[in-house]
C-alpha cells in the first residue's frame, strides 16, 4: 500500500547534495522521513542505484525491502564503482504500518579519478618560476571540440593556488582553490561540470596561479615555500561526445605561460593588482600567445592525490557598508557594520594609473582612528592600478582579510558606498542551529558565535582570520567542536581536517599543536600539548556523537589510540601525565603577571585529560567492536582516575588545585569520587562568587564551566555567569560592540585600550564554546550516546526565570528537532518540542507535576505518540514518537518567584 502522506526526502550522498567528483569506495546514503503524523518510524527501505541510467532500466544495486530502520549512513554494496562515471540512486520506505512511501525524488553522484595511474597529465609550471617570484603566473592551451558533447568535466588541482578559465569564463564559484591540507601527504583534487562552458572548434583553457598556503609566507615567523618552492597546475578534461567517442585534453609541455596583472597575492598581506597589465582575452582561442613563454614539466607524483572532502570555501553572502567614517586622523573608513571574513568587491572610474588602497581592520582605537596593531606583520591592503577605460570592477583572487573597518585611499571625488560589497567567504557549511532568547545581548552572543564561526572555518578551523597567523590549531577545535556542530553540519569539514591531523601525527603517537602542521619536526615534544593534542582523540567522538558517523570513528581509531598510548608513555608512571610542555589554562584570568598561562598545574590538566581521552577511547573501542581494547582502555581509565585522586585530590575531598578551572575539570571529567563531588561544586561555586561572580577560567576551563555548574546543582549561578555585562565575561565584549568573539575576556578595555599588540584577535571562536552550553543545557537539545546522531534525542531543559523564553533547533541528519519554552505570566511554562520521523525522544518537562501537564488541551495518557511517562525529581519525564507536542502546566511556587 503507498500512502501520499508519508515520503522519502531531503537524500545526500556522503554529507553531499548530488556530489561529483568523490573517490570514496563504498559511498554512503542518507534521506529523511516526512510526515505530517505523529510517532512515525521507519521499519524498513529499498535503494536502487543505476549507472548512466536516469529511468533505472538498468539497475546495477537494488537492495530490496531491507528490514531496517537505518535512514543515515547506509553503506553501497553493489558492483565496485568505475572512476569518471555518474551513478543515480532512489530511495523508498515503510512505515509501522507497513505502508509504503513513492520513490524519492531521482539523486546522483559521480565518481571522480579514483586511481593515480588514471591521471595523464603531468605537473606543468611556468618556465620563469622562481622562488622570488611573486607575479601569478597565466597558463593556457587550446583544443578543438569536434562533434556534440554529451559531457565534459575537468579535474584539476595545484601547487599553490589556482583559478580556472575556459573560453573566457571563471569556472566554478569555488575561491581558495584547492584547499589546503598536509600537501605531502594528501592534496585535493576539484571536478567541474564544464559541459555547457564548451563550443564547437576552438576552445582554450586558463589557469591563474597563486602562492597561497603551500608556498607563501605562512605563521608568524614569516617562513615561506613551507611545502614546496614551485606553483605547478595538473589538469585533466574529460569529454564524451553524444555518438560515443572520448577526448581527453591534460596539462603538459604543450601549454604556455605568462605574466598577469597580479603582481603579488598572499593570504595575509593581501594583492597588488594592476589592470594595466590585463591581458585582454588570454584564456580564449582566439589569443595569439606566440611571445609566451613555455612552461616545465614537473617529476612529482600523483599518489598523494584525493578528491575534494570539505564543502568548497565560497562567497557565501554579500554585505554592504552601513557608513562612511572621517576618522579624527583624517582617515576615510568604510564600517561594514560586522566583522566579516572575506574581501572587498569593487568599482571605480579614475584615470590609467590611479591607484586605489584599500586596509583592512577589525576595530578602530578609542580615539576613533583606524587600528592595525593587533595584524602584526600582515598587511592586509589591496592596491588596485587602474586602467583608465571606464568603469572598473576588482576583487581579490587568492588572499582574504578579516575585517569590520576599510580604510580607502586613491577614489576620486567623493567614496560612496553603493561602491563597495563585502564578499563573506568562508566554507559553505550548511547552517544547521538555531537558538534565540528572550534576552537581546545573549542573541547578539549566539550570532557571534555564528559569526566567529564563519570567519575562521575556511577550510580549515583556523585561530584569527586578520593576523599573520590563520593556523588549525588543535585545541581551539576540540573546544568548539560541539558548538560548531550545533551552527553548522561540520562533519565533511571535520572528516578533511581529522584525516590531516592522522597524517601529520608524529609516529610516536605525539600530536603538532597546528594541523596542518607548518612547524620543523624538532618542535615534536613542544606540540604535544595537553588539551590541544587531544583533539586526535575528542574530534572524530564528537563527529560520531552529533551524526552516528561510525565510519570516521574506525578511520581515525588508531590516530586517538596513538595519541592516548604517547601519554600513556610520558609520565613519571604510566597512569599520570606530568611531563613534557604545555599550554595550561591559556589566557585563564587567574594568570601569573606577564604569563599566558592560568594558574592551573599543567600535570593537573595534562593527566585530566588523559583520563579523558582514555574514557573517550574506551567508548570507541566498544562501538567499533574492539573488545581487547575496551578491556585495556577501561582498566587504564580507571587507574588514571585512581592516581588522580591520588595526586591531587585529600582524602576529605578538597582539590589540591585552588582554581576554578582545576574544579570544572575534575566535575566534568567525572575524575572525583561521587561523595566528594557536592564539596567540589561548593568550592567552585564559592570561588567564582569570591570573584564577585565572574569566571576566572581560560581556554580549558571555560568550556565546561557553565555545564559542571548547571550538572551539579547551581544552575542559577550559570545563568549568572552567561548573563553578566561587566568584564570578564561573555556579554562583556557584546557590550563593547562585538559582532563575533574575542581572543581574550578584555581584547578591549573598560577604558577603550587593547589588551595587546601581539595577540589580540578579535574574531577567535575559542570562548564561543558557552553556545554549546545554550543549545545543551539551556535549551535542552542532546543526543544519546547509545543511539548517536540524534537518534534518540535527548529533550532536557534547564530553564530560569533570568530568561523568560528560549527557541532552538536543530538541523540533524533525521530532520529538524525543536525545543521552545517559556515562562507564562510567571505561573505556567509551555513547552514546544518537535522530534523528525524516524527517531524517539525523551523529553524532560522542567518543574512540572505529572497530573498537571497537558499536552495541548489533553492529559498525557490521552496523547497519540506518548509512549510512557513518569514523576521524576526533575519533573515529568516521557518517551515521544516523532510528531510536534505543545505543553503546558502551572509552575512550582519556587520556580515562579
Amino acid at each position: 500500500m503507498v500512502v501520499t502522506s508519508f515520503s522519502v526526502c531531503k537524500l545526500r550522498c556522503e554529507y553531499k547534495e548530488n556530489p561529483i567528483g568523490i573517490d570514496v569506495l563504498r559511498p554512503r546514503f542518507s534521506w529523511q522521513i516526512q510526515s505530517d503524523a505523529r510517532d512515525v518510524m521507519q521499519t524498513a527501505y529499498q535503494i536502487q542505484v543505476s549507472e548512466n541510467d536516469p529511468d533505472f532500466q538498468q539497475v546495477i544495486w537494488d537492495t530490496g525491502q531491507v528490514r531496517s530502520d537505518q535512514s543515515v549512513h547506509v553503506e553501497y554494496e553493489g558492483p565496485p564503482l568505475k572512476s569518471c562515471t555518474r551513478y543515480y540512486y532512489r530511495v523508498r520506505a515503510w512505515n509501522q504500518e507497513g505502508e509504503m512511501s513513492e520513490w524519492s525524488e531521482i539523486a546522483l553522484f559521480e565518481m571522480g579519478l579514483l586511481r593515480a595511474d588514471e591521471w595523464r597529465a603531468k605537473w606543468i609550471t611556468p618556465e620563469f618560476e622562481t622562488d622570488q617570484t611573486q607575479v601569478c603566473p597565466l597558463l593556457r592551451t587550446t583544443f578543438t571540440i569536434e562533434g556534440q558533447v554529451k559531457t565534459a568535466r575537468v579535474y584539476v588541482t595545484s601547487l599553490g593556488l589556482y583559478e580556472l578559465q575556459l573560453n573566457g569564463e571563471r569556472v566554478g564559484d569555488w575561491v581558495l582553490t584547492p584547499g589546503w591540507t598536509s600537501y605531502n601527504n594528501r592534496l585535493q583534487y576539484q571536478t567541474y561540470d564544464v559541459t555547457h562552458h564548451l563550443r564547437g572548434g576552438a576552445n582554450a583553457i586558463g589557469v591563474i596561479l597563486g602562492n597561497g598556503w603551500y608556498k607563501g609566507e605562512l605563521g608568524w615567523e614569516g617562513a615561506r615555500n613551507v611545502y614546496g618552492n614551485q606553483r605547478a597546475v595538473l589538469l585533466q578534461m574529460h569529454i564524451q561526445y553524444a555518438d560515443g567517442r572520448n577526448q581527453t585534453v591534460v596539462s603538459d609541455e604543450t601549454w604556455t605561460s605568462q605574466t598577469g596583472p597580479i603582481l603579488m597575492s598572499e593570504i595575509y598581506h593581501g594583492e597588488i593588482y594592476d589592470a594595466r597589465l590585463e591581458r585582454s582575452g588570454w584564456s580564449t582561442a582566439e589569443y595569439d600567445d606566440s611571445d609566451w613563454y613555455g612552461v616545465t614539466v614537473l617529476p612529482r607524483g600523483k599518489d598523494m592525490l584525493v578528491a575534494q572532502e570539505n564543502m568548497p570555501t565560497r562567497i557565501v553572502e554579500e554585505i554592504r557598508p552601513v557608513r562612511l567614517i572621517h576618522t579624527p586622523a583624517g582617515e576615510k573608513v568604510l564600517d561594514m557594520g560586522q566583522n566579516m571574513v572575506g574581501w572587498i568587491r569593487f568599482k571605480v572610474k579614475a584615470p590609467a594609473g590611479t591607484e586605489i588602497v584599500l586596509r583592512h581592520a577589525e576595530v578602530l582605537d578609542r580615539d576613533g582612528n583606524f587600528y592595525t596593531g593587533n595584524l602584526r606583520k600582515a598587511k592586509q591592503t589591496i592596491r588596485y592600478v587602474c586602467k583608465g577605460e571606464g568603469e572598473e570592477w576588482y576583487q581579490p583572487h587568492f588572499t582574504y582579510q578579516g575585517f569590520r573597518y576599510v580604510q580607502i585611499e586613491g577614489v576620486p571625488g567623493d567614496v560612496k558606498l553603493d561602491d563597495f560589497i563585502g564578499c563573506v567567504i568562508h566554507s559553505d557549511l550548511e547552517q544547521t542551529g538555531r537558538f534565540e532568547c528572550s534576552n537581546a545581548l545573549v542573541n547578539q552572543l549566539q550570532h557571534n558565535i555564528l559569526w566567529g564561526q564563519k570567519g575562521n572555518f575556511v577550510d580549515i578551523p583556523t585561530d584569527c582570520p586578520q593576523r599573520n597567523e590563520r593556523l588549525g590549531w588543535t585545541g581551539d577545535a576540540q573546544i568548539f567542536i560541539r558548538t560548531a556542530a550545533f551552527n553548522m553540519n561540520v562533519a565533511p569539514f571535520f572528516t578533511k581536517w581529522l584525516r590531516d591531523l592522522k597524517a601529520d601525527q608524529w609516529p610516536s603517537g605525539g600530536v603538532p599543536s597546528v594541523i596542518p602542521n607548518i612547524f620543523p619536526e624538532d618542535s615534536e615534544v613542544l606540540s604535544s600539548s595537553s588539551a590541544w593534542a587531544d583533539a586526535a582523540v575528542i574530534c572524530p567522538w564528537t563527529v560520531y556523537l552529533c551524526y552516528g558517523d561510525k565510519r570516521l570513528l574506525e578511520e581515525q581509531y588508531d590516530s586517538m589510540k596513538a595519541w592516548v598510548e604517547y601519554m600513556r608513555s610520558q609520565g613519571d608512571n604510566e597512569y599520570l601525565y606530568n611531563t613534557g610542555s604545555h599550554y595550561g589554562d591559556w589566557l585563564g584570568l587567574d594568570a601569573k603577571e606577564n604569563s599566558y598561562k592560568g594558574a592551573t598545574d599543567e600535570d593537573y590538566i595534562a593527566t585530566a585529560f588523559y583520563a579523558y581521552s582514555t574514557r573517550l577511547l574506551a567508548r570507541a573501542a566498544r562501538v567499533l567492536g574492539k573488545h581487547d581494547d575496551v578491556e585495556e582502555y577501561e582498566t587504564l581509565y580507571k587507574n588514571i582516575v585512581e592516581h588522580f585522586r591520588r595526586e591531587f585530590v585529600t582524602p576529605n575531598g578538597r582539590l589540591s588545585v585552588p582554581t576554578q578551572t582545576a574544579h570544572v575539570l575534575a566535575l566534568w571529567f567525572d575524575l572525583v569520587d561521587e561523595s566528594h563531588r557536592g564539596r567540589i561544586a561548593r568550592t567552585l561555586a564559592k570561588y567564582i562568587e569570591d570573584n564577585n561572580c565572574h569566571l576566572s577560567t581560560g581556554f580549558v576551563g571555560t568550556p565546561y564551566l557553565c555545564h559542571a555548574l548547571s550538572q551539579n546543582g547551581y544552575n542559577a549561578l550559570a545563568y549568572k555567569l552567561l548573563l553578566q555585562t561587566d568584564y570578564p565575561s561573555w556579554l562583556y565584549q557584546v557590550t563593547k560592540g562585538a559582532t563575533t568573539m574575542w581572543e581574550h575576556w578584555d581584547s578591549i578595555k573598560v577604558d577603550g585600550s587593547f589588551w595587546s599588540d601581539d595577540m589580540n584577535s578579535f574574531n577567535h571562536y575559542a570562548y564561543g564554546a558557552v553556545g554549546e552550553w545554550l543549545y545543551r543545557v539551556v535549551a535542552g537539545i542532546d543526543t544519546d550516546e547509545e543511539h548517536p546522531g540524534y537518534k534518540h534525542i535527548l529533550i532536557r531543559p534547564k530553564p530560569e526565570p533570568a530568561l523568560k523564553y528560549v527557541k532552538a533547533s536543530l538541523q540533524t541528519m533525521y530532520g529538524e528537532v525543536a525545543a521552545h519554552w517559556g515562562f507564562v505570566d510567571g505561573q505556567h511554562m509551555e513547552v514546544f518540542v518537535r522530534i523528525p520521523a524516524n527517531t524517539t525522544a525523551t523529553v524532560v518537562l522542567p518543574h512540572a507535576t505529572l497530573s498537571a501537564v497537558r499536552e495541548g488541551d489533553r492529559p498525557l495518557e490521552k496523547v497519540n505518540g506518548i509512549h510512557c511517562f513518569k514523576q521524576v525529581n526533575e519533573g515529568v519525564c516521557m518517551e515521544l514518537g516523532s510528531g510536534v507536542y505543545q505543553f503546558n502546566y502551572p509552575l512550582q511556587d519556587q520556580v515562579a518567584n
